[in-house]
């Protein structure tokens, strides 16, 4: 039996804290990320997009994400989470504030680079700080509650783009919104310290963080990352399930649009009660492996059991497409979302239950390059789809598969979900 199991829960409660402030930051990407979606149905009438044009923006946008996800995992396995977080949301914010200058798809482009940029380091920054600040009884569940901000930002950006918008302005939508993590940037740096550093943490939570031994910072090659098969597990599973969800973030707004014709001031119910459902499945799958790793059974059963119960959630969204009303198609894709985030909250992760500290950031990096790639290639696959079959079943079929197909080749990959095993010298 490990230490971890002799040290008491404490009473301090710093690190959820800290998980709010990841909460909160992950809240603000998801604004930021979806306010050009909600306005694509007024900005392509108004200045003629096509759908490949956007499906272009969306490719670009995923493929800037990936290629700095990779980067931002080794930043921030050498910089850390504090220095890394604030390096990204400054870049991300001077590519959304920049969208005021263009109208059209191409020159849209130019904002949506950085704006990609910097969001790809929100999740390494955040699960850098998850693993710093808690352990790993409860480090799915500090996961799910910040990854549950995608679905918040989801529900907010249809409620206050439009109005502003329509009384302001299509510009202002995104110089206000982005004024807002100058905020957030204020609080991160004036609050967050590595847990040692932390004046105002009691001993007894920083003995319950570190109930497991941390090792300290080592260097590791590209190359050496690719020997183990949990990295092919994750990056594997990130592959498979990331395409969907952007899938749902670029197009729902179109789907509600040309399916029902809502109209942009009237998308907030439809996308609130999808995202709702989602944060429900975000929280409820990270609670459920940790529950079930607090009544002892192993990571592997826990996780896995976890990341089914989730995948099944996806499957009725092969339905959505032919619903016989706007609100069914609300409870079916909502439904998936919630299964997408319950899984994902487990797969993020696998980086930090089966690779020392030191080693996570740069497998995340490389699951969110793979995740990026799956999703550029659903890109394209959705625009043809929908400019040629001009409808979105073929789309949800292949969302209604794919977590059962990630959880199966998971196991496959890693059927023991045992840990890497790393020599000294690497």
């Amino acid at each position: 039996m490990t230490g971890e199991a002799f040290v008491p829960k404490p009473s301090g409660k710093v690190r959820w804290i800290v998980c709010a402030l990841l909460f909160a930051a992950v809240v603000l990407s998801y604004v930021d990320r979806l306010v050009l979606p909600t306005l694509k149905p007024d900005l392509q009438a108004r200045y003629g997009w096509t759908e490949s044009g956007y499906a272009n923006l969306a490719i670009w946008f995923q493929a800037g994400y990936g290629i700095a996800y990779v980067i931002f995992g080794r930043i921030i396995d050498r910089i850390g989470a504090r220095a890394g977080y604030a390096l990204a949301v400054g870049i991300w914010t001077i590519g959304h504030v920049s969208h005021v200058f263009f109208t059209s798809t191409a020159g849209m482009l130019i904002a949506r680079i950085p704006l990609a940029i910097g969001e790809a380091g929100t999740f390494p920054a955040a699960i850098a700080a998850t693993n710093e600040w808690f352990p790993k009884r409860e480090r799915a569940l500090a996961i799910g509650i910040f990854n549950a901000g995608s679905n918040v930002g989801a529900i907010l950006t249809p409620l206050i783009v439009p109005i502003i918008a329509v009384t302001m302005g299509w510009r202002w939508a995104f110089i206000l919104t982005g004024l807002l993590t100058v905020f957030w940037l204020a609080a991160w740096l004036g609050f967050y310290r590595r847990p040692r550093e932390k004046k105002s943490l009691s001993a007894e939570e920083l003995a319950w963080i570190e109930a497991e031994p941390a090792e300290p910072q080592r260097p590791v090659k590209w190359a050496t990352l690719f020997r183990y098969r949990q990295t092919w597990a994750y990056i594997s599973a990130r592959f498979l399930i990331d395409p969907v969800w952007w899938t749902f973030l670029f197009w729902l707004p179109d789907f509600f649009n040309k399916q029902y014709g809502v109209k942009m001031l009237d998308f907030g119910p439809p996308l609130i009660a999808v995202y709702l459902l989602a944060d429900v499945g975000s929280v409820g799958g990270g609670w459920l492996s940790s529950r079930l790793i607090g009544k002892g059974q192993s990571v592997n059963r826990a996780r896995k059991t976890a990341m089914f119960c989730a995948a099944l959630c996806a499957v009725p969204i092969a339905f959505a497409a032919q619903a016989p009303s706007m609100w069914i198609a609300v409870l079916l894709i909502g439904l998936a979302c919630a299964g997408h985030q319950g899984f994902s909250a487990n797969v993020y992760a696998l980086p930090g239950d089966l690779f020392p500290r030191w080693m996570a950031g740069s497998v995340i990096g490389l699951g969110g390059l793979s995740g990026a790639i799956g999703g550029m290639l659903m890109a394209k696959y959705a625009g043809m789809i929908l400019e040629t079959v001009g409808s979105f079943q073929p789309i949800f079929i292949v969302a209604a598969c794919a977590y059962l197909v990630a959880l199966l080749v998971v196991h496959l990959i890693v059927p023991r979900y045992d840990a890497a095993r790393i020599p000294e010298a690497i």
